[in-house]
């Protein structure tokens, strides 16, 4: 997760995309699902289009492991500066709950909700 928070902070989209299993699906943030990595690190890059910087506060993973695969809780506190604003924040509250499967080199998201 800390991975994934510094690739967004960092707008390093490859490291971002590294994350996830190409079949991933996004619950949780919007209405819709979101199907696939590739479709989902798109529709991140796009969003942080508003924000001239972010930064992320993660708490400590509550985490459960089970053979190849896993599931966390991850409180976070995201900082967001808005573009064109004089320094006007948003501030995102959230409970990421992922899941997570051992891949052949590291493990990847495979649900984040």
């Amino acid at each position: 997760m800390l991975s994934y928070a510094a690739a967004v902070d960092d707008r390093d989209m490859a490291r971002y995309r590294a994350c996830f299993m190409d079949d991933v699906e996004i619950v949780g943030f919007g209405e819709a699902t979101i199907k696939g990595a590739d479709a989902w690190t798109a529709s991140v890059e796009s969003q942080l289009e508003a924000f001239s910087s972010p930064q992320h506060l993660m708490s400590p993973q509550l985490a459960t492991i089970s053979g190849d695969t896993a599931s966390a809780r991850t409180d976070v506190q995201a900082l967001h500066v808005l573009k064109h604003s004089d320094g006007a924040m948003f501030t995102l509250w959230a409970t990421y709950l992922t899941d997570f499967v051992r891949g052949v080199t590291a493990g990847k998201l495979l649900v984040t909700s």
